[in-house]
């Protein structure tokens, strides 16, 4: 396909989702442009990067002396990539790891910080090397904002304070002139930065009474200077534990500006996550399924912040999001080392959507993880690196960051596989800050193309991400496998239409 014009390129990619007799189903969509909603902040495309496995230490850096393309120590290929998506936010140093992390152990000069073990994720030894200054600056390096996490689990409220002075203070405190000693002069803005993470189990096994009171002990001490604004962010509930949302909010809104929320979609459960790839029908329907509870959980505990916090000052933030699936076989299993395909893209497009109708409330999600990790942006292999069906998904979702939603109805058309039963089309529709209409449609029958009509008119056009098996997906070798192609439609009797092939994903920019 790369060697194709963009017209055949479209041609080629819808044919490649179409079996021979492929059934065509119509579906009527209705975007309102009359009822916008509250703008997609940026940050619902933030990313989320852990020290666990190769996701820091090969994912992102490599030290100025490596090999490997670099700037300053980080991978010139992963930079160039990130930017390109326009990364608004990324969380660090965890994760679970957040919970045992001591900040002291990542500043002054490499040889002399500590070498410690990462019991969390596969019990290997933690050098340091990547450390507050390296994360900073790396941020900084792509145009993102921080998102730093503290430890609450096994650090004292002084120590976190004293972090957080270390980066943001401009004063003559010692703590300010150590970070000046170490190298970074002016203080850094940390935008967000959470207290504590997953207090409910790795960060400590609390119940929802103690995390909400030792969240209003430790954030007392985080003092960022007051123009810079920074978010304070409450570790919040697993999943579905609508009981500690509840408790949270109870006892502790007034010292929050967010609480967050992770959620994780496998094939099954925690216990039947499935492979990444190949597998057939049934595991691409449940993991359908699971992505689209999303809507679910957001919204019921938007409903219980509603009952404490009715002026919705208080954000929702899920960031920790993603599929999670059995570790590729010769992987080391504590790395969670997985392949990307066709189907994960669909997931953060079904994910992203439900975002996008809860601009209310959810104003940042972290992927979960941005290199190497899980339902990763890009995948790396010493000095190689392919970009996965997920990038290209972001990439192509870049003209919502920032965009006004509107609401869209879609005909009840069902896509149906054993007992699981969804819509078959999923619809987005935002007014871009350029002033632009863009929509993206997602169908994701995997057998059955879709012509969708909907109540505009005029052109479009876009990119189309499909592929002719459930599981495509990029590797070293083949690294194009699945990519964006160029896509275009217009307007039959006044109506702009578009033909959808199975299992694909298109965005598109109406000329009204």
């Amino acid at each position: 396909m790369k060697m194709l014009g963009k017209g055949l390129a479209a041609l080629a990619a819808i044919s490649l989702a179409l079996p021979a007799g492929a059934q065509t189903v119509p579906v009527t969509v209705s975007i309102d442009t009359s009822k916008p909603g509250p703008v997609i902040e940026r940050d619902v495309y933030g990313q989320f990067a852990e020290h666990l496995g190769r996701g820091i230490y090969e994912g992102v850096w490599v030290g100025e002396d490596s090999p490997i393309p670099n700037t300053r120590g980080y991978r010139t290929d992963v930079v160039e990539a990130l930017r390109k998506i326009k990364v608004p936010s990324i969380r660090w140093p965890g994760g679970c790891f957040a919970d045992e992390y001591d900040w002291r152990d990542g500043i002054g000069p490499r040889a002399e910080r500590p070498t410690r073990v990462n019991t969390h994720w596969g019990g290997v030894t933690e050098n340091n090397a990547f450390g507050t200054h390296e994360f900073l600056d790396f941020v900084e390096l792509i145009g993102a904002e921080a998102y730093v996490a503290g430890n609450m689990g096994s650090m004292d409220p002084l120590a976190m304070g004293q972090w957080v002075e270390y980066m943001t203070s401009d004063s003559q405190s010692s703590l300010a002139n150590e970070r000046r000693k170490n190298g970074r002069d002016k203080p850094w803005k940390i935008k967000y930065f959470g207290v504590g993470n997953e207090s409910w189990g790795c960060g400590g096994n609390m119940r929802p009474e103690y995390s909400a009171d030792l969240h209003r002990r430790y954030q007392t001490f985080v003092k960022a200077p007051r123009e810079m604004g920074m978010k304070k962010v409450a570790t919040g509930a697993n999943v579905a534990d609508y009981n500690f949302t509840d408790v949270l909010m109870d006892r502790a809104r007034g010292q929050m500006d967010a609480i967050s929320l992770h959620h994780y979609t496998f094939t099954t459960s925690w216990e039947s996550k499935g492979p990444a790839t190949g597998f057939a029908e049934p595991a691409w329907a449940s993991v359908m399924k699971n992505a689209l509870r999303m809507d679910e959980l957001v919204t019921k505990h938007s409903a219980i912040m509603d009952k404490y916090d009715p002026e919705k000052r208080v954000g929702l933030y899920v960031d920790e999001w993603g599929t999670w699936y059995d570790s590729e076989p010769g992987s080391t299993p504590g790395f969670l080392y997985q392949q990307n395909s066709l189907r994960d893209a669909h997931v953060a497009a079904l994910t992203l959507n439900i975002f996008h109708r809860h601009t209310d409330r959810v104003k940042l999600a972290a992927i979960a993880q941005m290199v190497n990790v899980l339902q990763a942006m890009i995948l790396t292999n010493k000095d190689k690196m392919v970009l996965t069906p997920t990038y290209h998904l972001f990439d192509m979702y870049v003209p919502f960051q920032g965009a006004t939603p509107y609401p869209a109805t879609v005909s009840n058309v069902r896509y149906t596989s054993g007992g699981i039963d969804l819509p078959m089309v999923d619809v987005s529709a935002a007014r871009a800050t350029d002033g632009a209409l863009w929509v993206s449609l997602t169908n994701l029958d995997p057998n059955r193309a879709t012509r969708v009509t909907t109540n505009l008119s005029g052109s479009a056009s876009g990119r189309i991400l499909t592929a002719r098996a459930m599981d495509a997906h990029n590797t070293f070798d083949r690294p194009e496998t699945v990519r964006p192609a160029a896509y275009s439609a217009k307007s039959v009797g006044g109506r702009l239409s578009f033909d959808l092939p199975a299992k694909s994903i298109v965005v598109v920019k109406v000329a009204e």
